[in-house]
């Protein structure tokens, strides 16, 4: 038996180079780039939230003050989870569309 080269029509799979720790991103259909879009963003902000939460509650202990918790949210979690689900649906966007419309 002989091996089937290129030249007689045998077609290697081809793969995405977008990985991100090894995940093949650039696999993903529309609904699975949203998705994980919104859990990256998701992560930040509830990273940010916490990163804020401990940060008053340092600053509240070491001086004595009563500053409001509500601060991690609104200027801790939302500055940086929203950012980050922008530029992370605009990236996957970007992977999905390059990939439906055949470019590389």
């Amino acid at each position: 038996m002989t091996q089937a080269t290129r030249a007689q029509g045998q077609m290697e799979p081809t793969y995405s180079r977008a990985t991100l720790f090894g995940a093949p991103v650039g696999e993903l259909g529309l609904f699975a780039s949203l998705l994980i879009g919104a859990a990256t963003g998701f992560c930040a902000f509830f990273l940010a939230t916490f990163v804020g939460i401990v940060g008053i509650m340092v600053y509240n202990t070491a001086t004595h003050h009563n500053v409001d918790y509500a601060y991690s949210y609104m200027r801790g979690g939302l500055f940086v989870g929203v950012p980050v689900l922008l530029l992370a649906w605009g990236y996957l966007g970007k992977l999905w569309i390059s990939r439906v419309i055949g470019s590389k």
